[in-house]
């Protein structure tokens, strides 16, 4: 594997100017108080799901009006991500209760899917698959991630292969591969979406600990490393990674990430107060935008990019659904 470490000055961090390129920040506040509002994703433009990790529900925001419609769901039931499929059912992770949930907007009616495995005890992240015949996810504490089949609801559980890795962010890659941040260890998890075979990727730097992911329509697989501050970008073609310091130094903790419709990678850079929406352009390898969060954001967890919108959807520590637009639309 060759590798390739490129750090940028950190011109903020130093006192210096970043391009100066903002982009428009919108936050709603929560009506429902200290709850970690978090991983919100937009059915369209307005409809927005999300999720009340500390407090337990499921909530929907209208963003042309403001008004929120709250879900209760059972105590402790501490869910921390959702996904919304193409037919309006909000899938969630139970991440204290062992399962995945299908809530159907329509009915008012909810469905547990318990996990196969008692070790499998916290569902973390949700992605759907093309076509969104699965729904793939990672369980971080049980050192595991899984598949399950949104017809059948058969759950399959994949283990690890590395003591703690506690696998984090998960995103589906073009030709169909599954790809996991894990974030215990400088490593990247590949899933073979027929065999269930998983392969693990070593990063350059035994201290990298990658968080969350994304996958752009080249294959190349985007992480960011939230111990020390970089962004990292591995190809599988060419088994070569590339890395840029962060703005914001070794504090800044990349967390929440997306990636647009041209490729470019947004990230919370979590570390500083407030956090910072940054923009990365593959094509210059520059940092070209850095926008304050107003809120001040505490901590953004989990990003969603939403393409006919142009918008990056997030949620905030400090008790906030927010929107940033990345890509104006046209008229």
């Amino acid at each position: 594997m060759r590798i390739l470490l490129t750090f940028l000055t950190c011109l903020l961090a130093c006192g210096g100017a970043l391009a100066q390129e903002t982009v428009d920040i919108r936050e709603w506040e929560v009506p429902y108080e200290n709850s970690r509002p978090r991983d919100p994703f937009a059915k369209n433009a307005n409809d927005v799901w999300f999720v009340g990790q500390r407090t337990g529900y499921l909530a929907r925001l209208d963003s042309a009006t403001g008004e929120f419609t709250k879900v209760e769901l059972k105590e402790g039931s501490g869910p921390h991500n959702l996904i919304v499929g193409s037919d309006g059912i909000v899938w969630y992770a139970g991440n204290r209760t062992a399962l995945i949930g299908r809530y159907d907007p329509a009915t008012g009616e909810t469905e547990e899917i318990p996990m196969p495995d008692a070790a499998a005890r916290d569902p973390h992240t949700l992605v759907f698959d093309d076509g969104e015949k699965n729904i793939w996810f990672t369980l971080q504490g049980a050192n595991m991630m899984g598949r399950l089949n949104i017809a059948s609801r058969k759950v399959d559980i994949i283990p690890s292969k590395t003591e703690r890795a506690r696998p984090y962010g998960i995103k589906m890659a073009p030709d169909g591969s599954v790809w996991v941040a894990l974030f215990g260890v400088p490593k990247l998890g590949r899933i073979d979406p027929e065999t269930l075979a998983l392969t693990e990727i070593n990063l350059p730097r035994a201290e990298t600990r990658p968080r969350r992911l994304e996958v752009t329509r080249d294959g190349r697989v985007w992480y960011v490393d939230y111990a020390k501050g970089m962004l990292g970008v591995y190809d599988p073609k060419t088994e070569e990674i590339e890395e840029w310091q962060m703005p914001q130094g070794e504090g800044a903790r990349p967390y929440g990430t997306a990636a647009d419709a041209s490729g470019r990678i947004w990230i919370a850079a979590s570390g500083v107060s407030p956090n910072v929406f940054l923009g990365f352009d593959p094509a210059s390898e520059e940092f070209f935008s850095a926008t304050d969060i107003p809120s001040g954001g505490g901590t953004i967890r989990h990003m969603h990019y939403h393409q006919p919108s142009g918008a990056v959807w997030f949620g905030t520590d400090t008790n906030f659904v927010g929107r940033a637009i990345v890509e104006p639309q046209g008229d």
